[in-house]
């Protein structure tokens, strides 16, 4: 299995004190850009609102580790990024990446690639 096709990375962000705060996360990756759809509540959001630095690892438990490092942006219109929707919902096997029934407001998380920091570029 690709390091893309892997079900789920690990997301690191930083809290107004510094220190890392890692969450799993479902994500594609498209032209050198990680998508992450998000609850706009979630700690990740806060946390990036406050500092976009942020570490991305792809499966580590794997024979191939990948890390990356990047800034993230924020997109709260959704419709804006129909590509990046269409991935997530092809890669979870339909997973309404719009729907605010549970969580309330959604958004999508962009994080092009600055570089990766183990490992080669991922097919």
């Amino acid at each position: 299995m690709s390091e893309t096709n892997q079900p789920c990375a690990w997301l690191t962000t930083l809290r107004a004190d510094g220190s890392p705060h890692t969450a799993p996360v479902w994500f594609v990756i498209h032209d050198r850009v990680i998508w992450i759809a998000s609850a706009a509540k979630n700690v990740k959001v806060r946390n990036i609102a406050a500092d976009s630095r942020i570490s991305f690892a792809i499966d580590g438990s794997g024979p191939e580790p990948r890390v990356a490092q990047g800034r993230a942006l924020i997109h709260r219109d959704l419709a804006s990024f129909p590509e990046a929707i269409s991935l997530l919902v092809k890669k979870y096997g339909g997973w309404d990446v719009t729907d605010e029934t549970a969580d309330g407001q959604r958004v999508l998380l962009e994080i092009p690639i600055e570089r990766w920091l183990l490992g080669a570029e991922p097919l």
